[in-house]
């Protein structure tokens, strides 16, 4: 990925701060015939490993696990929020163009099938990761399936092992812009509303240059 220094952030808590907050992701690896992609929610382990480790689980069907052998390296994609940004809404630039505003963290890694009795494993943690946000309710485990149903299922997926090669974080939030500028921008994001804009518009006041 492409990360102007202005725009690079290397904290490693910050950038699992955006994994977590964002686990969906785009895995992209080469196969035999060319390249192949998955949309995956992962669970990352922070101390697990140098850099931390990814897990996830993908349909026996899809054939990218089959090239998850431990030596092929995959890229890991997560989208934080996302806004575009107006050049009308500059208050000290003129003759500027539009731009996007985002935060996105890169990992690479060496995915590796793992144990089928580690599967159950990835299933529970992505389901309480998730389920713990619905409360009111009581969280949905795999505890509440027959055995014999789980085990049946449990046959149909293929848990995945992503130990963190390289990760790389990039925070483009309007730093080489002028700070009426990153101001202005701001606030029409605010006034626009909705999630995103909101949180681009938080990102880039934190992000500006003192």
């Amino acid at each position: 990925m492409y990360v102007p220094r202005h725009f690079a952030v290397d904290d490693p808590a910050t950038l699992f701060e955006l994994i977590e907050a964002h686990p969906f992701a785009l895995m992209v690896l080469q196969m035999e015939g060319g390249l192949e992609a998955a949309h995956l929610p992962f669970v990352l382990d922070r101390d697990r490993g140098p850099q931390g480790t990814l897990r996830c689980h993908v349909a026996r069907a899809n054939p990218i696990w089959k090239a998850c052998d431990g030596q092929v390296s995959a890229l890991i994609v997560f989208g934080g929020q996302n806004a575009y940004v107006s050049p009308d809404w500059y208050v000290e630039s003129e003759h500027q163009v539009p731009t996007w505003n985002y935060a996105a963290v890169h990992v690479s890694g060496r995915p590796q099938v793992m144990a089928d009795d580690a599967v159950r494993g990835v299933l529970d943690d992505l389901s309480a990761q998730f389920e713990n946000t619905l409360l009111p309710k009581q969280p949905w485990t795999s505890d509440k399936l027959p055995e014999s149903l789980f085990t049946g299922l449990r046959k149909g997926i293929v848990g995945l092992d992503i130990p963190i090669d390289t990760i790389q974080g990039k925070w483009k939030l309007s730093q080489n812009k002028k700070p009426g500028d990153i101001a202005g921008a701001a606030d029409a994001l605010d006034a626009l509303g909705g999630e995103a804009n909101s949180a681009i518009a938080r990102m880039m006041r934190a992000a500006a240059p003192v």
